[in-house]
C-alpha cells in the first residue's frame, strides 16, 4: 500500500478508519441505556440480557488477535470492507431481534466486525501516511475512541426515549454504507504476504485465554470472585494465555507477536495506555452510576454532563498531534498524565450535593489531560514499529487495551461493591439513635407523617425506612470516591514510565534500525540456506 507523502493530507483515508472505529466502539456503550427496555420488551430477566453486553466484548476480545494475519493474508482493504459488512449485517439483525437468543447471535455477527475494524484501521493509517505526519493523523483518529464512550448514553438516551431502542442499530447501516462506499473508492489495497501458516494452536489458545479472561472480568461481581465458576475461568485463563506466550515466542508466524516487546518504546507505550485504558473505561463506568443510580438523573441527562468532556478531549487531540509530530511525545505525556491524575484526584470530592456545572468542568480538565496524551502515547510506540509488522503491532495494542479496559470496570465494580459494604457498617455503627440530633428529626418527620394520617408506629418505621436509604446512598457515593481514589494511583503509576518515551528524532532511527536488524536477519537465513 503507496505511502502518502503529500504536504496535505488524505482526509477521505482518515475518515474511512475514523468513521467505521467510532461506530464499533459507540456500539460497546450505546446499548447499555437501551438494556432496560429490551427487558421489558423480550420478557426476559436482567442476568440473560447481560449477554446483549457480554456477547459483544467476548466477540471483540477473541477475535483481534487474528486481525493481523488476517490483513497480511488477504489484503488490509478486504478485510476492511467484509468486517465493515460484518458490522453492517450485525446491526440490521440487531435491529429485528425478537427475542434474546436472537440478539445475542446478532451482537456476536457485529462484534466480528468490530473486533477485525478497529487494528485494521490504525494499521491501514499507518500504511498511508509518512510517520512524520503521525502524530496529526492519529489525533484525529484518537476522537472516535474519546468521543464514542461518552456519546453513547446520550444519544442512546434520547433514541430510547423519543424514538425507538431498534434504531439505535438501525443507525449504523446508512453511516456504514457510506463508509463502506468510502472504503472502496479510495483505500487501496495492501501487499498480500502469502507462505504463512496459519498458527491454529495460537488461536485456540487465544480464545480459551481471551474468553475465559473477559467472562470472569465482567461476570465476577455477580458470580463471586471466589466462585467455583470464576475460579475455573481465571485457571483456565492463566493456563492457556501462559502457554498461548510461549507458543507465540516460539512460533516462525505468531498469531501476536509477542517479539515486538523486545521494542522497549513499544512495550512503554503499550503499558502506560493499558494504564489509561483502565482509568479512563473504570472512571466512565462510575459516573452513570454515581449520576444514575444515586442522583436520580437520566441517561440522557447522564450523557449531557459527561459530553463536554469528551469534547475537550477530542478539540486537543488534533493540536497534540502537531506538538507531538514536532516536539516528540515526552512532554505531551507528562503533562497530560499530571493533568489526568490531578482531575480524578479532585473527582473524589464529589457528592450528592456537588453542582453538575462542577462534575462537568472536572471532567472537561481530565478530557485535556486525556487529549494530550492519550493518542501521542500510542503513537510513539507504533512509530518504532518496521512497517511490515504494522498489522500484527496494531492487533496486539489493540487487544491489551480491550482487555484493560474490561478489567478496570471489573476491579472497580468489585472495589465498589465491598467498599460500600464496609461505609454502610461504619456509618451505621456510628449513629446514636438516642440523641437529641435523631430526636429533632424524627420529631419533625412524625408531624409531617401525621398530616398524612400515620400512626406512631407506622411513622417510626417510615422514619428508619428513610434513615436507611440515606445510609445506602452515602455509602455508595464514598464508595465511588473510593474507586477514583484508585483510578488516581493508576494515572500516578504511568507517570514514571513517561521517562522512557524517546524524542522523536531517536524514535525515527529506532525504527529504522529495527528495518535494518530484520533485512540483516533475512539475508543471514538466506545464506544458510543457500
Amino acid at each position: 500500500m503507496s505511502n502518502l507523502k503529500e504536504d496535505k493530507l488524505d482526509l477521505s483515508i482518515m475518515m474511512v478508519i475514523v468513521v467505521g472505529t467510532f461506530m464499533s466502539i459507540l456500539d460497546g456503550t450505546i446499548v447499555n441505556v437501551a438494556l432496560p427496555k429490551m427487558i421489558a420488551v423480550f420478557g426476559t430477566s436482567a442476568h440473560d440480557a447481560q449477554w446483549i453486553l457480554t456477547a459483544y466484548m467476548l466477540t471483540m476480545g477473541v477475535l483481534m488477535p487474528v486481525s493481523g494475519y488476517l490483513g497480511d493474508r488477504f489484503g488490509y482493504k478486504r478485510v476492511y470492507m467484509a468486517s465493515l459488512a460484518f458490522f453492517i449485517s450485525g446491526s440490521v439483525l440487531c435491529g429485528f431481534a425478537w427475542n434474546v437468543p436472537a440478539m445475542v447471535a446478532s451482537r456476536v455477527i457485529q462484534g466480528i466486525g468490530g473486533a477485525i475494524m478497529q487494528p485494521i484501521g490504525m494499521a491501514i493509517l499507518y500504511m498511508n501516511y509518512p510517520r512524520e505526519k503521525m502524530g496529526a493523523v492519529m489525533g484525529v483518529y484518537g476522537i472516535s475512541i474519546m468521543a464514542a464512550p461518552a456519546i453513547g448514553p446520550t444519544l442512546g438516551g434520547y433514541l430510547v426515549d423519543f424514538v425507538s431502542w431498534r434504531v439505535i442499530f438501525f443507525i449504523n447501516v446508512p453511516v456504514g454504507l457510506f463508509c463502506l462506499f468510502l472504503a472502496l473508492s479510495t483505500l487501496k489495497e495492501s501487499v498480500l504476504v502469502k507462505g504463512q501458516d496459519f498458527d491454529y494452536l495460537g488461536l485456540i489458545a487465544s480464545i480459551a485465554g481471551f474468553a475465559c479472561l473477559l467472562l470472569a472480568l465482567s461476570q465476577g461481581n455477580e458470580k463471586g470472585w471466589t466462585s467455583p465458576y470464576i475460579v475455573g475461568l481465571l485457571f483456565t485463563s492463566v493456563v492457556s494465555l501462559t502457554w498461548f506466550v510461549y507458543h507465540e515466542l516460539n512460533h516462525p508466524h505468531p498469531l501476536l507477536d509477542m517479539r515486538i516487546f523486545k521494542n522497549p518504546v513499544f512495550t512503554v507505550s503499550t503499558i502506560i495506555g493499558a494504564l489509561l485504558s483502565i482509568g479512563m473505561f473504570g472512571t466512565m463506568f462510575l459516573f452513570p452510576i454515581l449520576l444514575q443510580n444515586i442522583l436520580g438523573q437520566t441517561a440522557m441527562k447522564t450523557g449531557i454532563i459527561m459530553f463536554p468532556g469528551a469534547i475537550a478531549s477530542g478539540l486537543l487531540m488534533p493540536f497534540a498531534g502537531k506538538i507531538f509530530d514536532k516536539y516528540g511525545a515526552r512532554g505531551l505525556v507528562f503533562g497530560g498524565l499530571l493533568i489526568i491524575s490531578f482531575s480524578t484526584y479532585m473527582m473524589t470530592d464529589f457528592n450528592a450535593s456537588t453542582l453538575f456545572i462542577v462534575m462537568s468542568f472536572w471532567l472537561i480538565i481530565r478530557g485535556f489531560g486525556m487529549g494530550l496524551c492519550f493518542m501521542p502515547v500510542t503513537t510513539a510506540g507504533m512509530n518504532t514499529v518496521p512497517q511490515h509488522l504494522m498489522g500484527r503491532a496494531s492487533a496486539l495494542s489493540t487487544v491489551i487495551r480491550q482487555v484493560s479496559a474490561a478489567f478496570g470496570i471489573a476491579i472497580f465494580a468489585m472495589i465498589m461493591q465491598n467498599s460500600q459494604s464496609e461505609h454502610f457498617i461504619n456509618l451505621a455503627t456510628g449513629l446514636n439513635l438516642n440523641g437529641a440530633e435523631w430526636a429533632s428529626a424524627q420529631q419533625a418527620l412524625q408531624g409531617i407523617t401525621t398530616a398524612w394520617g400515620m400512626n406512631a408506629v407506622t411513622s417510626q418505621a417510615f422514619s428508619l425506612s428513610l434513615l436507611s436509604q440515606q445510609l445506602v446512598q452515602l455509602s455508595m457515593v464514598r464508595s465511588i470516591q473510593d474507586c477514583l481514589l484508585y483510578a488516581t494511583i493508576f494515572c500516578l503509576a504511568a507517570i514514571p514510565l513517561g521517562f522512557f518515551m524517546t524524542s522523536k528524532k531517536i524514535e525515527v532511527q529506532s525504527d529504522e534500525a529495527v528495518i535494518k536488524e530484520k533485512m540483516e536477519e533475512i539475508t543471514s537465513v538466506a545464506a544458510c540456506e543457500l
